[in-house]
This record gives C-alpha cells, sequence and structure tokens, in this order.
C-alpha cells in the first residue's frame, strides 16, 4: 500500500514538472540610465518542443526610478520576443488550437500583472508562432509582441505522447 501510494505521487509530481511552463535564463542585463532601470535578457526554452529557444526581453524598473515615481510594485508591460531554431527540433504533445499554449510565465508586479509567452501551431502555414504579451486582472494591454519558427523543409520529429 505504502509503495503504491509512492508511485501515486511520483506520478503526480512528474507530470506537474512536465506540464509547468518553461523557466528562463538570464542572458543580460543592460543599465539604461543613472536611475538604475535595465533591460533584461531572458533565454526560454519551450518544454514541448525541443531545437526552439526565445529570448525575450523586458524593461526592470530600478530603486530610484521607483522612489521618485511611486508605483513601486509594478514593471512596465512592454516585451519583446526573437525565437529561432537552435537545434533538431522534435515536436511532443502540443496544444493545436487557436487558444494555444502557455510556455512561460513571470510577475510584473506584486499580484495584478504577468508576462506571458504562448506558443500557437499554425498548421496551414506549418509554423510554430510564439506571442508574448501581458497578462493583467483589469485593463488587459495592448503591448505584445510575437516571433515565428517556419517548420516547412525542416527536419521535424513529432514525438507520440505517452
Amino acid at each position: 500500500m505504502k509503495a503504491a501510494l509512492t508511485q501515486i505521487v511520483a506520478a503526480v509530481t512528474l507530470a506537474f514538472a512536465l506540464s509547468a511552463p518553461a523557466s528562463a535564463e538570464q542572458i543580460g542585463e543592460v543599465d539604461v540610465d543613472w536611475l538604475g532601470n535595465d533591460i533584461i535578457v531572458e533565454a526560454i526554452h519551450d518544454p514541448q518542443v525541443d531545437g526552439v529557444t526565445c529570448h525575450v526581453t523586458y524593461f526592470e524598473r530600478g530603486l530610484i526610478d521607483r522612489l521618485s515615481k511611486g508605483n513601486w510594485f509594478e514593471d512596465p508591460s512592454n516585451s519583446s520576443i526573437a525565437c529561432r531554431q537552435t537545434g533538431p527540433i522534435v515536436i511532443r504533445d502540443i496544444e493545436r488550437d487557436s487558444d494555444g499554449e502557455e510556455v512561460f510565465k513571470e510577475r510584473r508586479s506584486l499580484i495584478w500583472k504577468q508576462l506571458v509567452v504562448k506558443r500557437l501551431y499554425d498548421a496551414k502555414n506549418d509554423t510554430l508562432i510564439y506571442l508574448s504579451h501581458s497578462r493583467q486582472v483589469q485593463d488587459g494591454s495592448a503591448k505584445m509582441a510575437i516571433s515565428t519558427v517556419p517548420l516547412y523543409g525542416q527536419d521535424v520529429t513529432w514525438a507520440e505522447a505517452d
């Protein structure tokens, strides 16, 4: 009984880990002014698509800027994204509906705002689309960016779901 419970817990933990959005690896931090504001550059590896790396940039406010302008617990919604093939592409079980699938999310405020990267698949044009946008509880943001990874003519492996 105890062994069966341990196996169930392990299976649930593994399933959660495999379905969780990707984590980002900080690549750079560029100073933009004397107030301590920076542009952060992060690399994101899609957990369901091997061989694709997205680089996301966003603005991070410094302490002096936060103190002088108030709004202490929030960074701007602006972001940029560029995704490229960086190795052999292996696509596992991805969402193919029009809403896509969340690949990455990161808080941009204490509670209300997140930077989100979603992946969509354009079957007609055989292309992966990565959309970077801000998710807010109230007053959604129109600030967004997209990047595409064409699969046409590439040696792509579609792995079967386990």
